[in-house]
């Protein structure tokens, strides 16, 4: 699996705003497509969507597609994941930029839910864990689940996993 580190707040900037975020996950999810394809999936413009992706592609999180057939561009995912460290929530617009991505992954997420819900066949395992740990535990447990969740990525199947992990501050923090 291809991570991209985002190392910067300009970048993380680039990224949040909800257009963005949902055409990235649009296009890990589906792969490439036109910005007139993504636009109806959306429910924006086609030149909306043409300014959200060049902006993109400038930040280095979609790129051309290298099967494209010509006559219009098509766009893909330059990476599998990306990873957004707490450091950028260090200032007020980071933490409002990490605000904007939050939000559109948890639409995302309750969006699946609710679609899983409504499939009278649909199997849904929940389990709930509240884990308490100190940065050096959780930044190992995240190592090993990174490990495990590359693992399985890429195999195609009918079920979904949506995963969101949070360091909460601690007192020890």
């Amino acid at each position: 699996m291809e991570r991209y580190v985002v190392e910067d707040l300009g970048t993380l900037k680039a990224l949040a705003h909800p257009v963005r975020t949902r055409a990235l996950g649009e296009l890990r999810r589906n792969g490439p497509a036109t910005a007139s394809d993504l636009a109806r999936v959306l429910g924006e413009s086609s030149g909306s969507l043409s300014y959200h992706l060049r902006q993109l592609e400038r930040y280095g999180f979609v790129t051309d597609d290298v099967a494209r057939d010509g006559r219009e561009r098509r766009w893909r995912a330059a990476h599998d994941a990306t990873t957004l460290p707490s450091e950028l929530a260090a200032t007020p617009e980071g933490r409002s930029a990490l605000g904007v991505i939050k939000g559109v992954q948890r639409r995302h997420l309750e969006d699946l839910l609710a679609a899983i819900d409504a499939d009278p066949g649909g199997v849904v395992e929940h389990s709930d864990y509240l884990l308490r740990l100190d940065r050096p535990d959780f930044e190992e447990l995240i190592e090993e689940l990174d490990a495990v969740i590359t693992r399985y990525a890429g195999r195609g199947g009918e079920h979904h996993l949506g995963l969101h992990l949070v360091a909460a501050p601690t007192e020890t923090d």
